[in-house]
């Protein structure tokens, strides 16, 4: 019956309740989309990191991975002892260079050295994988690469093309030290490059003959997976690599985590302000409305009390009122948030230097039904002071206001 009363006083003004829910829709939108920012980079990075099973990066002493041109020199001593820990299952060197193009449209590109059986770099998409050029049957072939679309758009290049490589450029002679021919045999998703940016993979030894003797025993990362996966155990096997490799740094997902949140912070900052703002804006909606709707119905309070109606019932009610209110208004904002997410999401990919497959606005569901579950209740909340002030006034004052107004 309750519920009844409370969707007809809400229908009485349909453009005002129309408007009223488009404005609650938009202000759950926003503070959804906060909420998917806020939480939604923690999950989207941990989640790029975790992509093939590594939670271990060992990187030069005092760097991120790939955060400046540094290599570790001694890579195979390296790689050797984390392959022999019975806690680690899996350890993937990977260097990464910047090498020229001959005859092709883009001068240069950055360029991956890996091993292709533990790679954790890119995901096949198209063609065919990675092979030495001394692989083949026991006859000498060119190495297969595999290169990023981007590569392809902006080189001018399809799959089954051979092109030349060179390292050791001399500036003022024009000439490369050292070149090879390789085979664009495939495409590949790569995780951790920025999806502008033209990449090439090639097994690890090819690159470093390139590149030269100083390179032969050289790595820019190696990622590892820890036998268990469970944080205490992955945290174990960091503190053995820190104590007997002290040339390098042992980096966790969580303390990568910690490290790019703390570059981030500023949009965690931003998306705490606005989805308070955006919470203070649903419920001062609902109370407007709802204060409106009460004193146009002072009268008719006043009767329902005089007819033996309790304070109770009046507030229940209004607090339906409200409930009904936000619920259609959170209805509503749920698909809008949604969509502004994926098209902000969109705008955001796109800022270069980002990794390809990082994402700004992820869809967490504890997250974001907590969020959604604050503003119901804040909504539903909103008109219990007009409510109570309204169904507080004395009967005979209330009915005489109304025939006296």
């Amino acid at each position: 019956m309750r519920f009844t009363l409370a969707w007809a006083t809400l229908r009485r003004h349909p453009a005002r309740t129309a408007l009223a829910i488009l404005g609650i829709a938009v202000a759950a939108a926003l503070l959804l989309d906060m909420v998917m920012l806020a939480t939604g980079m923690r999950e989207s990075f941990r989640s790029l990191l975790l992509t093939r099973g590594y939670q271990l990066r060992v990187s030069p002493k005092g760097t991120l991975p790939f955060d400046s041109e540094a290599t570790i020199d001694g890579a195979g001593a390296i790689v050797r002892a984390l392959r022999a820990n019975p806690d680690i299952v899996a350890v993937s060197p990977s260097l990464g260079a910047t090498i020229t193009l001959e005859r092709s449209r883009i001068p240069s590109a950055f360029t991956l050295g890996l091993e292709r059986a533990v790679q954790g770099d890119y995901a096949l998409e198209a063609g065919t994988d990675l092979v030495a050029p001394d692989s083949g049957g026991g006859r000498l072939t060119l190495a297969h690469v595999v290169v990023s679309p981007m590569f392809l758009q902006r080189a001018g290049h399809r799959l089954g093309d051979t092109i030349t490589i060179a390292a050791g450029l001399d500036a003022q002679l024009r000439t490369a030290a050292r070149t090879a021919r390789v085979v664009l045999a495939g495409v590949g998703r790569f995780y951790y490059v920025p999806a502008e940016t033209p990449v090439l993979a090639i097994d690890l030894p090819t690159l470093r003959g390139l590149l030269g003797p100083a390179y032969r025993d050289r790595m820019s990362l190696a990622m590892a997976e820890s036998r268990r996966g469970d944080s205490v155990s992955v945290e174990a096997v960091r503190a053995w690599i820190a104590t007997t490799q002290p040339r390098v740094s042992a980096i966790s997902t969580e303390t990568a985590i910690r490290q790019v949140e703390e570059r981030l912070s500023y949009f965690r900052q931003l998306a705490f302000v606005l989805g308070a703002i955006s919470l203070g804006i649903g419920f001062l909606l609902v109370a407007t409305l709802v204060t409106l709707s009460v004193n146009e119905r002072r009268g008719e309070i006043a009767v329902l009390r005089a007819i033996g109606t309790r304070r109770l019932g009046v507030l229940h009610q209004v607090f339906l009122e409200g409930m009904l209110l936000t619920g259609a208004g959170i209805v509503g904002g749920l698909v809008l948030g949604l969509l502004a997410a994926e098209w902000l999401n969109g705008i955001l990919r796109d800022f270069p230097g980002l990794p390809a497959a990082f994402d700004f606005f992820v869809w967490s569901p504890a997250a974001g039904w907590r969020a959604l579950a604050l503003l119901l209740v804040a909504g539903s909340l909103a008109g219990l002071l007009p409510a109570w002030r309204a169904s507080s006034t004395p009967i005979a004052r209330a009915l005489r206001e109304d025939a006296i107004g």
